[in-house]
């Protein structure tokens, strides 16, 4: 086929500018190659002069050509070995979002993006390729995604051999992962350059739906993983043995659920133990035997029936969107991708800002999994708080703060957004500050009259007077920093502190866990008069 200039041109001129990494030096030997578009409009033939900065130059009869390596596939034998093309991005990592939430997340930002999203090749469950086209399908190719599915630790290998732009995990990044990763050129890895929470998971226990036990104890728990629980009539069931189903070695979900099981004591093997590979395999067992019992994150509850769990203090914690929200589930965890500085690509990028952005909610809502929007429960004199709160074992003088902090409970509802604090400092963690921006979109758009109330709360570490001095100036300080990121756009939402000191404590004050989940300031809000 021949080649005229102008033609070149306009194919150049609209090619995407997206560098690529190469695995060979850019100037290469003059032999002869073929670029054939990737929409089939031409085919360029002609001696390589080099490739550089995604950019072959090729000798032609017409002259010296630039092509866009976007744009065309290259064929011969003196082609370079492209490593990672720039419209793809790699992602890899925990199979719980890797399976559950990604590709859903790939479906929506693809809409976002007004194109076609076209599953390439599917690879069982541990790989998925798909393509963005554009203008729904009818346009350029404009990105590929691979996404490959195994446990959270494989994240940090593929981010440290730089074979992957995005690492999935269930869990935050252990120490020595991100002093690793640090020293080959990544950059600190809990920067929020680096570090990005997308969504939030609860871990579920789970069991077969006509089991008649509601409730365990965390200890109970323990107990049946580590093999001194045997028989469901141990924990008021029937007669029967306990089928344990465990995750696999090394996956995310079954890090955190024995660090906040089991703490620092050593896990144990329980009698009847079956291992299965993902979440999704240990709902298929639970659900097909009525003796099992196993733990899956939300989105993979799917028939099994949810367990209720209460701590040592007697707290009872239900495995709801709200309380994971909040933080104050036992079992509730962030769900991570990780970049590296030195690696950015352009479209992974854009692709984790939209995952992090209000847009991205109710696509996650879809996925079982729990997003990072704002949610709002009842504080009323029969929610569960204030039945707690009226039990609570308090003097004299505690009972009239509590009294106080019922009344107020009464006409304020309260809000997920919970800012927590490191101990004995007024600064916010960096979990805490993900939530600000949310919540100064959210109460950006109530109307004027809007009243919010910070409440501070402390570990029950010193005394209460002086917890409860340190409670409202953590609230204060919590009002300072929203009217600061505000900058103005809630001068017409009315803004308050106080704070109630150790009460009404969401966990138990026994663990450094416990006591970092009470040190919290929560938002409570009341719509203006009419």
């Amino acid at each position: 086929m021949k080649i005229d200039k102008l033609g070149v041109a306009n194919t150049v001129k609209k090619a995407l500018m997206i560098s690529a990494a190469v695995c060979v030096p850019s100037l290469v030997t003059a032999q002869e190659i073929t670029l054939k578009s990737t929409d089939g409009g031409f085919d360029i033939v002609g001696e390589l002069i080099e490739y550089q900065d995604n950019i072959y130059v090729v000798r032609t009869n017409i002259g010296a050509l630039r092509v866009s390596a976007d744009r065309v596939q290259c064929v011969g034998s003196a082609c370079p070995d492209i490593a990672v093309l720039d419209d793809e991005v790699t992602i890899a990592g925990s199979d719980a979002i890797a399976e559950g939430l990604v590709p859903v997340l790939l479906s929506g930002y693809a809409a976002h993006l007004d194109a076609e999203q076209q599953v390439t090749e599917t690879i069982g469950s541990v790989e998925i390729n798909a393509q963005f086209v554009a203008n729904q399908g009818f346009g350029d190719l404009m990105s590929s995604f691979r996404v490959r599915s195994s446990i959270s630790s494989d994240a940090f290998a593929n981010l440290l051999g730089k074979s992957a732009e995005i690492g999935l995990s269930s869990r935050r990044i252990t120490i020595e992962e991100a002093r690793t990763l640090r020293e080959y050129g990544s950059g600190s890895m809990v920067s929020p350059n680096n570090e990005h929470i997308v969504a939030v998971d609860s871990i579920v226990m789970i069991t077969h739906p006509s089991n008649p036990v509601k409730t365990l104890s965390m200890s109970q728990v323990a107990d049946i993983y580590n093999g001194a629980i045997s028989n469901w009539n141990q924990v008021g069931g029937l007669d029967a043995p306990i089928n344990a189903v465990h995750l696999r070695a090394g996956a995310g979900t079954r890090a955190i659920f024995e660090e906040r099981i089991f703490g620092a004591s050593a896990a144990g093997n329980p009698v009847n133990v079956v291992s299965s590979d993902s979440s999704l395999d240990v709902s298929r067992a639970v659900s097909a035997d009525e003796n099992a019992i196993g733990y899956v994150s939300i989105a993979f509850q799917r028939g099994a029936q949810a367990v209720n769990l209460t701590n040592e203090c007697g707290i009872s914690m239900t495995p709801d969107f709200f309380s994971a929200k909040t933080g104050e589930y036992a079992l509730q965890r962030a769900l991570y991708f990780y970049t590296r500085e030195d690696t950015k690509n352009d479209q992974a990028n854009e692709f984790l800002e939209w995952s992090k952005s209000s847009a991205a909610d109710a696509v996650i809502a879809k996925t079982g999994f729990i997003d990072l929007g704002v949610a709002r429960v009842s504080q009323g004199n029969d929610s569960p708080r204030a039945v707690s709160l009226r039990n609570a074992n308090l003097d004299a003088y505690e009972t009239g703060f509590a009294e106080d902090m019922l009344a107020t409970m009464s006409e304020f509802d309260r809000l997920s957004s919970t800012f927590r604090f490191r101990t004995g400092s007024d600064r916010l963690t960096p979990q805490a500050r993900v939530g600000l921006e949310r919540l100064i979109g959210f109460l950006e758009q109530k109307p004027e009259g809007t009243e919010i109330l910070l409440v501070g709360f402390t570990d029950d570490q010193g005394p209460f007077d002086s917890n409860l001095s340190i409670s409202i100036g953590r609230a204060e300080q919590v009002v300072t920093e929203i009217r600061a990121a505000a900058d103005g756009r809630l001068d017409h939402i009315n803004l308050s502190a106080t704070g109630y000191g150790e009460l009404s404590p969401a966990a138990c004050n026994v663990t450094p866990d416990g006591r970092s989940i009470n040190r919290r300031v929560e938002v409570w809000s009341k719509p203006p008069r009419t």
